[in-house]
């Protein structure tokens, strides 16, 4: 038999490179994208502080980024930062960046079934808070879309927080880490948690009971990422989730 002759020694498969990021892989690329998100977006406040002749100290940088406009274009320039930081993970390792990301879109059943049970989550906290006294919507925020709305930078914010900012956190949260972690040894139900998590930790600027609204439309997000294996699903999700917030609070709040 030849894999007794030692001139034909049996052939040996070498197993193939997987093409993903584990758990480490993605936590240490995870950081790095957010690293490049945080350089777009500041580096569009430095280029608007340059251009008013400023000086490029932290004073300039906070006159400038507590401004509408200025806001609204550094949620935008942290798209193709955070697009080229998870294309180059990606392409090291030789992967389809389409199906890492599962840029697939989803069924029409798919996307009502996200989106009623987005509704339905979205209006148990509205519920809550009512109960409680709280406002729905942090005070901050409706004092920054109401002042873009006034000073002419309305659509300019509702293109940041309904196109960039989904897009960009989605594809951080939902795209690349979900898809690391989920085939590492956290497995579906540990790769959900772990990224709304890392999510709802961007969302610092958020009291505590915000965060806990956060982390569970994150939750549902990551659900519906699984279940429709669509990364698209959770984009689309997402975007109107936010369309509905700027425009309730811009033109339809008291």
């Amino acid at each position: 038999m030849d894999s007794l002759n030692p001139e034909h020694p049996p052939l040996t498969v070498t197993p193939a490179t997987p093409r993903v990021w584990m758990f480490w892989g993605t936590a240490l690329w995870g950081i790095l994208i957010f690293v490049a998100m945080f350089v777009g977006q500041i580096g569009a406040i430095l280029l608007l502080v340059a251009l008013r002749g400023l000086p490029l100290d932290m004073a300039s940088i906070q006159l400038v980024g507590r401004e509408p406009q200025a806001l609204a274009l550094s949620v935008i320039m942290g798209l193709p930062t955070t697009l080229a930081a998870v294309w180059l993970a990606v392409r090291i390792k030789k992967a389809s960046f389409v199906d890492y990301l599962a840029l697939r879109w989803p069924s029409w059943k798919q996307l009502l079934f996200g989106a009623v049970g987005l509704i339905l989550l979205v209006l148990a906290w509205e519920t809550i808070s009512r109960s409680l006294g709280r406002e729905a919507t942090p005070g901050f925020m409706t004092d920054l879309l109401k002042s873009g709305r006034d000073k002419g930078a309305a659509f300019l914010l509702l293109f940041a927080f309904s196109v960039a900012a989904p897009m960009s956190e989605e594809v951080l949260a939902r795209g690349f880490l979900f898809r690391g972690w989920s085939a590492s040894f956290l497995r579906v139900p540990g790769a959900i948690f772990l990224s709304s998590l890392v999510w709802t930790v961007v969302h610092l600027q958020y009291d505590m009971y915000f965060l806990a609204e956060v982390f569970t439309i994150g939750v549902w997000f990551g659900y519906m990422r699984h279940r429709a294996n669509s990364l698209w699903l959770t984009i689309v999700l997402h975007a109107l989730n936010n369309l509905t917030a700027v425009v309730l609070t811009m033109w339809l709040g008291s």
